[in-house]
């Protein structure tokens, strides 16, 4: 008896092939992510200490940056929404090379749908204040400058990517769920985030978890097969 073509996509045993769809969600993400704190912080008011600013200085300062705060908003959500077949595709290939019941897959991916609904959350009074800039005279001027802080502060907290990046991490060093290179990364900086979470800099973790987001995305790439 002869066995049939084995076609495209597929595997030896005729189990079609992941798709590496979600790795390049990760990459988009972690890259939109960046982008968005780096609005953020562009669109944000210098703070003097020879000339302390007032809440009309800051509303007056983000009347001049609606662009950039559009722009925020765009690549936050985007960011968010990227994550989530990021997360889903990382649980399937941990779960593939982790022991049965293993936690790590699940964790992993939690960690990035929590920080994914953060994201949200921090673009969340947009809509608001960017239409509202435009007319000022209809604004408080210090509910303004409550959300300079809050876009500030809210999109930066990606202390959870650290838990999902120390989850990678100890699933590729124990269990060749990923190169070995990339789970010690993913352990520094996953350990890095998590620390910078639990003290008053939680916000530094912005810095780095769209940095871990790009290359594990990029990695992950590289790792998987293309499905036809």
């Amino acid at each position: 008896m002869t066995s049939s073509p084995r076609r495209q996509g597929e595997t030896p045993s005729g189990v079609p092939r992941p798709g590496r769809g979600w790795a390049v969600a990760g990459a988009l993400a972690g890259l939109a992510g960046g982008v968005g704190i780096w609005l953020s912080m562009s669109a944000g008011p210098v703070f003097d200490p020879a000339n302390p600013p007032t809440a009309e200085s800051v509303q007056e300062h983000l009347g001049g940056y609606v662009p950039q705060l559009v722009g925020f908003h765009v690549a936050t959500v985007a960011a968010a929404l990227l994550l989530i077949p990021f997360a889903a595709g990382l649980h399937r290939r941990l779960a593939g090379q982790a022991p049965a019941r293993s936690l790590l897959p699940a964790v992993a991916s939690t960690a990035l749908v929590v920080l994914s609904a953060v994201l949200v959350l921090g673009s969340g009074l947009d809509t608001e204040f960017v239409f509202g800039l435009a007319t000022p005279e209809l604004m408080v001027a210090t509910d303004v400058s409550f959300y300079s802080h809050w876009i500030a502060t809210i999109p930066w907290l990606w202390v959870t990517a650290g838990v999902s990046a120390i989850a990678l991490g100890v699933a590729a060093v124990r269990h060749g769920a990923a190169p070995r290179a990339l789970g010690v990364a993913s352990l520094v900086l996953g350990g890095l985030m998590v620390l910078f979470g639990l003290s008053p800099l939680q916000y530094m973790a912005g810095f780095l978890g769209p940095l871990w987001l790009l290359v594990t995305g990029l990695v992950m790439l590289r790792g998987e097969p293309v499905a036809r």
